[in-house]
């Protein structure tokens, strides 16, 4: 009997020696106060804004998608001032949405071009230009649109040379 109670003590005794006593956790370290951030560290932590500049442009964008989504709109501006708009999207055969111009007043002009609906439902449409397009955007405007769609009604992308639908790829 005494012999098989040897290797189990020495067992017992082997997995002693092989277990680690670790430490108590350290409290967290006290995080070091960082300087004050660059401009150019600034400028990586945030989208840098559209420089403000005068749009002028004669724009006119009838295209159909493979989706079945379409779109024929109509745009002139001259130096930031919307001079007419007509606007309308088509989300596949689920329905579409439609502006004018007559159904909203300009209420910027800088940084970019905002008009807001006359009716108060606080529908705004905006114009901005980057290097390679003009957008004109829509947001709030679910009265404008079928029941339903809204979500799925995308800005329109001018050319800002030529005027026509910009190329989205």
């Amino acid at each position: 009997m005494k012999n098989t109670r040897l290797p189990l003590w020495l067992f017992a005794a082997a997995l002693t020696a092989c277990t680690v006593t670790l430490p108590p956790p350290s409290p967290p370290a006290a995080r070091a106060p960082q300087a004050p951030a660059g401009p150019a560290a600034q400028a990586r932590e945030r989208a840098t804004p559209i420089p403000p500049h005068d749009i002028d442009i004669a724009a006119d964008c009838q295209r159909t998608e493979e989706d079945g989504f379409r779109e024929d709109a109509h745009m002139r501006v001259a130096s930031n001032d919307v001079r007419s708009l007509s606007w309308k999207l088509w989300v596949g055969r689920h329905g579409s949405c439609h502006f004018d111009l007559t159904e909203f007043r300009q209420v910027r002009k800088t940084p970019h071009i905002e008009l807001r609906a006359i009716d108060g439902s606080g529908c705004t449409l905006m114009v901005w230009q980057d290097p390679r397009r003009v957008t004109l955007a829509h947001a709030h405007c679910e009265q404008h649109c079928t029941p339903g769609i809204y979500e799925q009604a995308w800005p329109v992308l001018f050319d800002p040379r030529s005027g026509a639908c910009a190329q989205i790829r």
